[in-house]
């Protein structure tokens, strides 16, 4: 993988991981558009490392946010107060939405990673993804904040994340649809999605780091990855705000036909191809 394509999919994944249109779907079709070859095995460590970009965009975005529900967190404990405050009881959430993505994902890791092989079974996930974002508007009532989040409603959020396992489903997409079909509201939803992130792409991330570390020669992939590192985070810090602000006033119908539309684009070009 050169410097110049590793930036270019750093900067695809700075703007789609947080929208809901998947950005493990867009760094698999993108190649396959392009007509990139990639080694399977590095081209999938390498999807998964550029997600440490994002991850370092997340936690810059929500860094007093995440400083305060540490804290809270640990001060509860040293109190045997535990669940004693919003912020505390928060923090206890997002690990228990973590739990299910992490089950899954440990279960099923070799089915998961030979779906990434397939570009045409990753575009039709997508494109069937649309219909998840429109049944989500039609059914959620909107009408909850981020502080009146149940456990509950993390083990539904949490279950829905596993989902994002499949390429082309999109983490964004399975988490904000499930806060909203706890009837939270758009950016509610939204900001408990990019907080709960944080957890399972460093996890996913650290297994990469193994996997990276078990390549052939792989010091050679450093530079390129260091440029799609640094691509990915600063996209991915912008598309966070603009999202975030998109979902206060607008519903996520325009990503459903986003996806529709890109979906039928790699159906057109597998046809014409084969």
């Amino acid at each position: 993988m050169s410097f110049f394509q590793s930036l270019i999919l750093g900067l695809v994944q700075g703007v789609t991981e947080f929208l809901p249109i998947s950005s493990t779907a867009h760094l698999i079709l993108v190649p396959w558009l392009a007509g990139w070859k990639f080694d399977p095995k590095v081209a999938f460590v390498f999807s998964v490392l550029l997600q440490l970009g994002t991850v370092a965009a997340v936690i810059a975005y929500f860094w007093k946010d995440l400083t305060e529900i540490a804290r809270a967190t640990f001060s509860g404990l040293l109190k045997r107060r535990p669940l004693g405050t919003e912020k505390a009881r928060l923090g206890w959430l997002i690990a228990l939405a973590t739990v299910p993505a992490v089950i899954v994902g440990l279960a099923f890791k070799p089915f998961f990673e030979s779906l990434h092989r397939n570009p045409i079974v990753v575009a039709a996930i997508l494109t069937l993804g649309a219909a998840l974002i429109v049944v989500t508007e039609k059914v959620g009532r909107r009408s909850r904040g981020l502080g009146s989040i149940t456990w509950r409603d993390a083990l539904i959020i949490g279950a829905s994340q596993s989902l994002a396992l499949l390429p082309g489903v999109s983490r964004s997409a399975a988490t904000i649809c499930g806060g909203m079909l706890c009837h939270l509201e758009r950016p509610s939803a939204a900001r408990f999605s990019f907080l709960m992130s944080i957890p399972i792409l460093i996890a996913a991330a650290v297994v990469a780091v193994k996997d990276l570390l078990d390549l052939p020669g792989f010091a050679a992939y450093l530079p390129p990855l260091a440029a799609g590192f640094a691509g990915s985070a600063i996209v991915g810090f912008a598309s966070i705000h603009w999202l975030l602000s998109y979902l206060a006033r607008h519903p996520m119908n325009l990503f459903a036909w986003y996806r529709l539309l890109f979906g039928a684009g790699c159906f057109l070009l597998y046809a014409y191809r084969t």
